[in-house]
């Protein structure tokens, strides 16, 4: 089982093939040979909505809902942003870095900038297919329910489950266990580190808020209601306290990120391939947009147009990496390179922080990873509802078991790290995402046209 799992995800997160121009090698892993046309194609057909929609992306946030029992767009934003922004933004950023130089981090916006379309798309599609949730109240629904729809439409009759649909959500629930296991041992770790906490004490209590959170029917929401704008916002203003701090320096960033992504210097040395890869990697890892995952949180809500939420969908993508990603990158970046020397992954972060704050640094960071890890870890078991009721129908028995083997998984990975399981999450995410663009651009002929229509939208109803 290990090898194949491995096997598995070699194919999809691996080089598949190379391109060599020159000097240069740029290696190309299948998910990337998915992703990146995807968004080229979204961006292309949304006319660059991420840039021309944007005011409108703003705006869409004040929608008011007319039904209680569902979230609001703002409270999507809210859902979404907590999984996205996790250990992607912060450990995830210092790899691109470490192994792409700053010029991975141009190469995360552009990522941005095409997965934000993308997003689009699946939110919206998400909308247009929503059911109606009988145990939690409001909205759900996601791939599995319009990959559904659409194996409907294909077969013109009615079906009562999809094969692909099932495996979409089988993929999804098996993808969030998996990260589970390394939210928890990532938290125990950087506890560990900060304040010598041993891992048995932090994962006890990590585990036991989280079941307090996820066991209660309507807590989840309103518990990330609260802590994602504040960890959000407190990531953001310590960012601008350390550029102002460092405000000279700004200049010289900036230059080394575009000269390191177009410069002739890693043409030259062959190096281009890894700075481009690493920051489209990491970017799409980061902002999960055609992964299928953050159209669970937009089925939730009630909007006046199912394109209104798929535009808050694609702005919690520029948020999640233009925004948050690049904070990391400039907490990093601002550091002399004499002080973090060859240092990568949390250490290199921790180590920056500790210049930048002093001994609080290395605290700010434990904190602040444990309030991204745990925000990902109650907004995934929002995402699995949907896909637990597909499968199994709408029931607590069914939903609770879920939530209870993700809590084991919690509690197993706070106190050892079993690398399979880890690239099960990765397997999961990565077969999710086939699954999802196989739907995703033959259904764009119902969201790309809602984008620039002012008459009021009709929602698919069944």
């Amino acid at each position: 089982m290990t090898a194949i799992i491995e096997a598995i995800y070699g194919f999809l997160w691996n080089d598949l093939f190379t391109i060599t121009l020159g000097q240069t090698k740029i290696g190309i892993p299948f998910l990337v040979l998915l992703l990146i046309p995807t968004g080229v194609y979204f961006t292309v057909r949304t006319r660059f909505m991420p840039i021309r929609k944007l005011p409108d992306m703003i705006r869409a946030l004040g929608e008011k809902r007319d039904d209680k029992s569902s979230l609001s767009a703002f409270q999507t934003l809210i859902v979404s942003t907590a999984t996205r922004v996790g250990m992607g933004n912060l450990v995830g950023v210092v790899a691109a870095i470490s192994f792409g130089g700053a010029g991975a981090v141009f190469w995360m916006w552009l990522s941005a900038l095409l997965g934000a379309s993308t997003a689009y798309a699946e939110g919206t599609l998400a909308q247009l297919h929503k059911k109606k949730d009988k145990l939690y109240g409001g909205y759900h629904g996601g791939p599995a329910y319009y990959i559904h729809d659409f194996v409907e439409q294909k077969r013109k009759k009615p079906i009562k489950k999809s094969v692909l649909a099932i495996l979409f959500a089988f993929f999804g629930l098996l993808c969030w266990c998996g990260i589970s296991q390394v939210i928890s041992n990532s938290v125990t770790s950087a506890f560990d580190n900060a304040f010598s906490i041993p891992p048995i004490y932090t994962t006890v209590v990590l585990v036991a808020l989280a079941a307090v959170i996820v066991l209660r029917k309507n807590a989840t929401v309103k518990f990330l209601d609260v802590i994602v704008p504040i960890m959000a916002v407190l990531y953001f203003v310590i960012t601008i306290f350390i550029i102002l701090k460092n405000i000279t320096l700004m200049p010289s960033v900036f230059k080394r990120i575009f000269e390191e992504a177009f410069g002739l210097r890693q043409i030259a040395g062959g190096g281009f391939g890894a700075v481009l890869m690493n920051g489209v990697k990491r970017g799409l890892f980061s902002n999960e947009a055609g992964s299928g995952s953050a159209p669970c949180a937009a089925a939730a809500a009630e909007g006046k147009s199912p394109e209104a939420i798929g535009m808050v969908q694609s702005l919690g993508v520029l948020i999640d990496t233009i925004v948050i990603c690049t904070c990391t990158a400039m907490i990093i970046l601002l550091v002399p390179g004499n002080v973090v020397g060859s240092l990568q992954g949390m250490e290199l972060l921790q180590t920056a922080m500790n210049y930048h704050l002093g001994p609080g640094g290395t605290v700010f960071i434990a904190v602040i990873l444990f309030l991204f890890s745990f925000s990902t870890f109650i907004g995934i078991l929002f995402y699995a509802r949907s896909n637990v009721s597909y499968i199994c129908g709408e029931n607590w028995l069914s939903q609770n078991i879920y939530k209870v083997v993700a809590l084991v998984m919690l509690f197993v990975g706070g106190l050892r790290s079993f690398t399979v399981v880890w690239d099960l999450g990765d397997v999961g995410i990565g077969l999710m995402t086939i699954i999802n663009l196989i739907v995703l651009i033959p259904m764009s002929k119902e969201t790309i046209p809602l984008l620039d229509k002012n008459k009021k939208s009709v929602r698919h109803k069944k």
